[in-house]
């Protein structure tokens, strides 16, 4: 799935606040109380105004993405002064961007959904984890499965154009038939969007602790690919085709349009926090604008610091947050675009691909490619715009090792 260069680039703003840290979370969160809330909300602001100085694309945000941490967290009129000062700073699509925020269950009422939609919230998703009890104490979730459900009722009611569905299976001991109850009630409800994520333990976490303490068993590999399969599947004759490793959708316009972007090199700015930013730039300071397309863009990505005070204190100062960053040229580009692009169901465009990097995938992996249509993890497809290369359900199940498996000879 080469870059098109024809998308508009995504804003998407870090909150880090939750009520309470889950075990299994290694995001960039912290629990504080409202007048550190409100003072982020003001930090949040004045980094807008200097990353509007430097933000290279000069083409408007279609697209706005509250994402942490817990958003809801954040008063509606914090909010609402966040939007405005990236209206005034930085280019938004017209009449508006598509919003997105994230919400737990406990913070869903028909007040706070009605305060979300005046402020042009299109898509909510709620990170409802489980339907089951147990397996929501387990998570360190807040919620019950009621609330969960009520939730999504709730929201739905509110008339948002979308509302997602956050659900994580392969916990300890989990069986096919409990997540099957899961994905059942998810699909009754008849949310536009689900995203079903496999637990992964991190090492710094709570889980990761246990884990490594002989507390905490993983459930084994065999089990963790049975439940990988069962939900594309399951999900896939229910009506809401897998469209990306770990994202359904009930039809393409619930498809989401921000996160697509981290799949096909779009540019997006990322403010908060421990965000991250990507840009495409030409390879001479002279070779136009900064959407440029063609082999001579580079990439260029960059990352704030991750921890609240420290990024204040940049802030504050009137610098730029940003704790690292790397220059990614067609070698790196090309080996990305292939791995993100084998982690959708659309596959890579072999001509796109082609004609960026000067590389026909099929025949310079030929072998590789027959031996992995063979085994059905691989298919190669035709659609009207031209031949694409696909994961199967069991492909897409270890989409990275597939792409590591590619020699990409650039040419000299």
């Amino acid at each position: 799935m080469a870059p098109t260069h024809r998308s508009l680039p995504g804003l998407y703003l870090h909150v880090p606040f939750c009520s309470a840290i889950c075990p299994y979370c290694d995001f960039a969160v912290l629990r504080a109380g409202g007048a550190i809330r409100a003072r982020f909300a003001d930090r949040l602001i004045a980094e807008v105004a200097i990353a509007a100085a430097s933000w290279p694309d000069p083409r408007p945000f279609d697209t706005v993405y509250f994402g942490g941490g817990t958003p809801s967290l954040l008063p509606p009129g914090d909010l609402a002064r966040v939007l405005a000062a990236c209206a005034d700073r930085l280019p938004l699509a017209s009449p508006a961007p598509w919003v997105f925020l994230e919400a737990n269950p406990e913070d869903v009422t028909p007040g706070a959904c009605a305060a979300w939609r005046r402020l042009g919230v299109r898509t909510l998703s709620l990170g409802v984890q489980s339907f089951d009890d147990d397996a929501l104490r387990f998570l360190g979730r807040r919620h019950t499965g009621r609330q969960a459900r009520t939730a999504v009722e709730t929201a739905q009611a509110a008339g948002f154009d979308t509302v997602s569905v956050d659900l994580i299976f392969g916990l300890p001991g989990q069986t096919a038939a409990a997540w099957r109850r899961d994905l059942e009630v998810a699909v009754g409800l008849s949310p536009g969007h689900l995203s079903c994520y496999q637990l992964t333990i991190h090492p710094r976490t709570v889980f990761g602790v246990r884990a490594a303490r002989g507390q905490l068993v993983e459930l084994p590999d065999t089990e963790q690919a049975a439940l990988f399969d069962l939900t594309h599947r399951f999900l896939a004759d229910a009506g809401w085709p897998a469209y990306e490793v770990s994202n359904f959708a009930s039809s393409p316009e619930h498809r989401s349009r921000h996160n697509r972007k981290y799949w096909d090199h779009t540019p997006y700015l990322g403010l908060g926090p421990s965000a991250h930013s990507f840009a495409l730039v030409p390879a001479s300071a002279h070779a136009g604008r900064a959407d440029a397309g063609g082999a001579s863009a580079r990439g260029h990505r960059w990352w704030n610091e991750r921890h609240l005070r420290v990024w204040e204190q940049y802030v504050v100062a009137g610098k730029r947050p940003v704790a690292g960053e790397e220059l990614l040229g067609p070698p790196a580009l090309a080996s990305e675009t292939l791995l993100l692009g084998l982690r959708t169901t659309a596959g890579v465009d072999l001509d796109a691909f082609a004609a960026r990097y000067g590389i026909d995938l099929l025949e310079t992996n030929h072998a590789l490619v027959t031996r992995l249509v063979r085994a059905g993890r691989l298919q190669v497809r035709e659609d009207p715009q031209g031949q694409r290369l696909a994961p199967t359900v069991r492909g897409l199940a270890v989409a990275d090792s597939l792409a590591a498996a590619f020699d990409l000879p650039l040419p000299t």
